[in-house]
């Protein structure tokens, strides 16, 4: 059974922890989420726009009970793009933050201490198949309509893999360091949920004095983190700090490079914490690999090993298996916890399985001889820009349709944007602060004298990345 149709079992242990140090148990976390849900009756498709908050985890965990199916989305999600997603998918409901409400044309069904459901006016011309849990976007940056598919058995294998391979405790108290939409945060929330451990929700980041106020007093012991995350961490010096409930942080979202690794090895080793890499993609519902601890120091670079219940190998460029070590090829993997396909419109919500439980990363990898597995480079052009997964077409696009020809490249937390008009510079950045959620410093801008072009007319990328 589900874990979300489990939760009763923790009664009156706390589920979640405020900002303002509330503690909510799980039987009134239950009577909230069920109340929200009953509010929206039965099956049919809800957006939910995110914070990390009571209200918000109560509605989605409300929507998980009820079989009602959630797209999660960014708070700061453009209004044209939430207008683009709305005309896609035309659901039944939207749960938002209560002064949002007003911006929608919809009737008011439910509202709590911070956020509304509102019921609004599409008429529902699709169908929504028995196996669909939940939809997350791809690119929470750029607010594509293309969605993952997730089903409840991707949910829940990989939130017991989750919380089986790091030992967490009922006792565990996690604290929120990422956005609730995105699959790494989401899957800290259940993945504690599921053992009956503690939440300690805030939207405070690592630089709010609050945010180590609440950990000190709350007495957290554990926090996930992305590259960025760990970048601020050290600039803050954490090694001095004296956090003495912390007993293991875990780092996904992009490959950490290897000295920050070690440095944040031995800085847990210190203090008596483990320091847990991790791997994943939305399209394996969350993580796919880790990293034991007790192999962290002499495998600092490495993603570690297939999660319990997965497993990798490596195709060479005809899709045959790989079995040499040091060898490098795509990497694949297979699980219960392969999502289900994509879906691009309400339409696309019926469609089969396209998976099969078997995952092409898009990701290069290699091997060595005792069977971990190394990131060595990327199929296709994404970046992790802080932690979010960024498509460099989909920028391109966006760009170029605003009538500012572009071609965009990069690597990990910088995204280079190359123009050839200099006049176009101010709207270029402009826009990419207003149209997207990309960090500021997460890209940069060039001039050139021409994008650099095969015979086809296609831009050569790696002429891009060959600049000074």
């Amino acid at each position: 059974m589900a874990f979300w149709n489990t939760l009763e079992r923790f009664g009156e242990r706390t589920a979640l922890i405020t900002e303002t140090g509330e503690h909510i148990a799980y039987n009134a976390l239950l009577a909230r989420a069920d109340e929200i849900a009953g509010a929206a009756g039965s099956r049919c498709l809800a957006f939910l726009m995110c914070r990390n908050c009571a209200d918000a985890a109560a509605g989605y965990v409300g929507f998980l009970r009820r079989g009602i199916v959630p797209v999660l989305l960014a708070e700061n999600l453009d209004t044209s793009m939430l207008e683009g997603l709305l005309e896609s998918y035309r659901p039944a409901y939207f749960y938002l933050p209560s002064e949002k409400a007003s911006e929608l044309s919809g009737a008011m069904v439910w509202r709590g201490e911070s956020y509304t459901l509102l019921r609004l006016p599409y008429e529902q011309d699709y169908k929504l198949p028995e196996e669909l849990a939940l939809l997350l976007t791809t690119s929470g940056s750029t607010g594509s309509p293309k969605l993952v598919r997730q089903s409840g058995r991707n949910i829940e294998a990989n939130t017991r893999s989750i919380a089986e391979y790091l030992g967490i405790l009922s006792e565990d108290r996690a604290i929120t360091t990422l956005p609730m939409q995105y699959t790494y945060g989401l899957s800290i929330l259940q993945s504690h949920l599921s053992v009956g451990a503690a939440v300690i929700l805030t939207d405070k980041t690592l630089m709010d004095k609050e945010f180590w106020a609440l950990l000190k007093e709350q007495k957290a012991t554990t926090f996930g983190g992305v590259p960025y995350i760990y970048e601020m961490l050290k600039k803050l010096r954490f090694d001095r700090m004296n956090l003495p409930s912390l007993r293991y942080l875990t780092q996904a979202g992009g490959k950490l490079p290897k000295e920050l690794a070690e440095e944040f090895i031995q800085t847990c080793k210190r203090k008596n914490m483990k320091f847990i890499v991790m791997y994943g993609q939305t399209e394996a519902t969350a993580r796919m690999a880790y990293l034991p601890w007790e192999h962290a120091e002499s495998h600092a670079a490495s993603i570690g090993i297939a999660i319990p219940g997965g497993e990798f190998w490596l195709a060479d460029p005809e899709g045959a298996p790989i079995l040499e070590p040091e060898t490098t090829g795509e990497l694949v993997y297979r699980g219960p916890n392969v999502t289900l396909g994509y879906a691009e419109n309400r339409f696309d919500l019926c469609k089969p399985d396209e998976n099969h439980g078997e995952l092409r990363t898009g990701d290069m990898a290699k091997r060595d001889a005792k069977g971990f597995y190394y990131i060595v480079g990327r199929k296709k052009r994404f970046l992790k820009l802080f932690g979010s997964r960024v498509n460099l077409d989909e920028v391109e696009g966006l760009l170029n349709r605003a009538g500012i020809p572009c071609a965009c490249a990069g690597v990990d937390d910088r995204l280079d944007v190359y123009i050839t008009d200099g006049s176009l510079l101010g709207q270029a950045e402009r826009f990419i602060k207003e149209h997207t959620a990309i960090n500021p410093n997460g890209f940069q801008l060039h001039v050139i004298e021409e994008i650099p072009r095969n015979d086809s007319g296609k831009v050569l990328y790696s002429a891009l990345g060959a600049r000074p």
